[in-house]
């Protein structure tokens, strides 16, 4: 492999990295002061982190489609998109696959998708949660 090809790889996998860092410290801010603002009796931070997440991704993946310009390089959307709002939540790529199946008509496959996620991911969580439980 050409030390170009690696040191290209290597950089994007250093910009995710980094993103991630801070995407990940922005989460935990926000559920700290939701929990002190609102307290912990609902999810209040994950349900801001998840919906102000989602605007955002919205937001950039709209402005890349339409308005983008070379300002945002593959580095910079890999930074931002996968890094920053991945660190903070899956939840928003999951929202823009959504809206994407949505838009170009698969409603069918989109709320599978939706359904299937959400469906499988509570069983995840509980299926490992009863395996713990019996493990111990």
């Amino acid at each position: 492999m050409p030390f170009s090809r690696y040191s290209s790889s290597m950089q994007a996998y250093l910009l995710v990295f980094f993103g991630a860092g801070l995407g990940g410290c922005l989460r935990h801010t926000v559920n700290l002061l939701a929990a002190r603002a609102l307290g912990t009796h609902f999810p209040w931070g994950t349900f801001l982190i998840n919906v102000s997440g989602s605007l955002v991704m919205g937001l950039i993946a709209g402005f890349l489609a339409f308005r983008a310009n070379e300002a945002w390089t593959p580095h910079v959307r890999l930074f931002t998109l996968t890094g920053i709002l991945g660190g903070y939540t899956t939840f928003s790529a999951f929202s823009l696959d959504a809206a994407l199946l949505f838009e170009r008509g698969d409603l069918g496959l989109c709320a599978a998708y939706v359904g299937g996620s959400v469906a499988l991911a509570l069983a995840g969580v509980f299926g490992g949660l009863a395996l713990m439980r019996a493990l111990t």
